[in-house]
C-alpha cells in the first residue's frame, strides 16, 4: 500500500506472544487448478454485482464506538479491531459458507464422534457456526461466547450465547465440553498458549480442540507481483502485522506451525495440521474452488474497510483518506482474476489426553 505515511514510523510494541514469522518465502499455488487459456475478466464484478451475491444484557454491553460511521465494540477488557455492524457481520456469514466448503462441507474436521454432549464456540461472532452445529446435532448443547452481542435472538433450543472475553479466566467448569471450536481470532489474542490452556481445562479427557485461522498476506504466482516488494499485497500485510503487534496481539498465528506449537505447549496430543490455499475470485477451473473463490472475494470486498479502519486510524495514525486509498488499491487487486490471487489458511485440531487429570 503506497501511503504518504511511513509504515515503519515509530517503534511497535513487542507482542507478548511474538510468533515465528515464516512468510518470507513466497508460496506456490499447488492446490487451486486453473486453465491458462481461460478468458477471465480482469475484475470479477462491480459493487452492484458483488452486493447482489450476498444475499438480558446490561446497557454497557451495547456501548459501541463509531469510527467514520462504522461501529466497534467498546469492551472494557479487550481491544478488538473488527467492526460489529451489519456490513461486517454480513461478511462474516459469507466467510462461514466458504470455510465450510473448504472443509468438504463440514463444520469441523476433528473426530469428535456422532453424539457430543456439550460444545463451546469461542469468539462466535454472528453465531452462525454455533447455530449450524446445534441444528446438525439437536441433542448437543452448543454455547457460543463473544465480547459483542451481535447474535440473533431466535436460535435452536439447544443453542445459547454468552457475553464473555476469551482472554480473561474462563468461567466454565473444568471437564465440561467434548469439543471446543475456535475460528478467525487472528490479531485478537495476546497469549495463544494460554488460550489453548483454557480450552484444555474445560475439555473432558479425550475431548477435542479445533482452530481455523487465516493468513492476512495475499499472494499471486505472477513474477511481477511475487517479486515486487512494494505490491499492495505485501504492503497490506506489513502494516497490519505491525498494527497488531502494537496492540499486543499477533496476526501471525496461521503462519508456519505456530498453532501446533502452542497446542503442544498447552498439553494437547494427536495434533493434526492442514493448510489450504484459498482462491480470491472465481478463477479456478475446479467448480468447488470456483465457488469458494467467489464467496471469498465477496467476503473480502465486504470487509476490507472494516478491517482497516480501527487498526490504521486509531493505532497507526493514518488519515481517513489514506485508508480509503489503500482499501481502493487492495479492492482493485483482489478483483483482478488475471493475477489469480489467493491466501493461506490453517486448520489444526488436537486431543486432550484421556489420562489427563486437569
Amino acid at each position: 500500500m503506497s501511503s504518504p505515511k511511513s509504515l515503519s514510523a515509530g517503534s511497535p510494541a513487542q507482542s507478548p506472544d511474538r510468533l515465528e514469522e515464516t512468510d518470507a518465502t513466497h508460496p506456490t499455488n499447488t492446490q487451486i487448478p486453473y486453465n491458462e487459456d481461460d478468458d477471465v475478466d480482469s475484475a470479477i464484478g462491480d459493487n452492484d454485482s458483488i452486493a447482489s451475491s450476498t444475499a438480558s444484557l446490561t446497557d454497557s454491553i451495547y456501548d459501541y464506538r463509531s469510527i467514520h460511521g462504522r461501529t466497534f465494540q467498546s469492551s472494557k477488557t479487550t481491544e478488538y479491531w473488527g467492526p460489529n455492524d451489519d456490513k461486517q457481520n454480513n461478511g462474516l456469514d459469507i466467510s462461514h459458507h466458504f470455510i465450510t466448503r473448504i472443509k468438504g462441507d463440514r463444520l469441523f474436521l476433528a473426530p469428535i464422534g456422532d453424539a457430543p454432549s456439550k460444545v463451546l464456540d469461542v469468539g462466535t461472532g454472528t453465531g452462525i457456526w454455533a447455530i449450524d452445529m446445534a441444528d446438525t446435532y439437536p441433542s448437543t448443547e452448543v454455547i457460543g461466547t463473544d465480547i459483542s452481542p451481535i447474535q440473533p435472538a431466535w436460535v435452536p433450543p439447544n443453542c445459547a450465547f454468552h457475553i464473555d472475553d476469551a482472554q480473561l479466566e474462563w468461567t466454565f467448569s473444568a471437564k465440561t465440553f467434548d469439543f471446543v471450536h475456535i475460528r478467525a481470532l487472528y490479531g485478537c489474542i495476546g497469549d495463544w498458549t494460554e488460550l489453548y490452556r483454557q480450552a484444555y481445562k474445560v475439555l473432558v479427557p479425550g475431548g477435542w480442540l479445533e482452530d481455523f485461522e487465516m493468513n492476512i498476506h495475499l499472494h499471486s504466482d505472477l513474477p511481477e507481483i511475487r517479486d515486487d516488494p512494494d505490491h499492495v499485497f505485501k504492503q497490506w500485510a506489513k502494516v497490519f502485522l505491525e498494527a497488531m503487534d502494537r496492540i499486543g496481539k499477533t496476526g501471525r498465528i496461521a503462519m508456519g506451525s505456530n498453532m501446533r506449537k502452542h497446542m503442544e505447549k498447552a498439553g494437547f496430543v494427536d495434533i493434526v495440521e492442514k493448510s489450504f490455499q484459498v482462491p480470491c475470485g472465481a478463477w479456478s477451473s475446479d467448480p468447488r474452488l470456483k465457488e469458494v473463490g467467489l464467496y471469498n472475494l465477496v467476503f473480502l470486498d465486504e470487509s476490507l474497510e472494516g478491517f482497516a479502519l480501527f487498526l490504521l486510524k486509531q493505532i497507526m495514525g493514518w488519515e481517513y483518506v489514506e485508508i480509503q486509498v489503500l482499501v481502493a488499491k487492495m479492492r482493485s487487486a483482489i478483483r483482478d482474476a488475471k493475477i489469480r490471487p489467493y491466501y493461506l489458511v490453517t486448520n489444526v485440531y488436537a486431543r486432550k489426553p484421556e489420562e489427563s487429570t486437569d
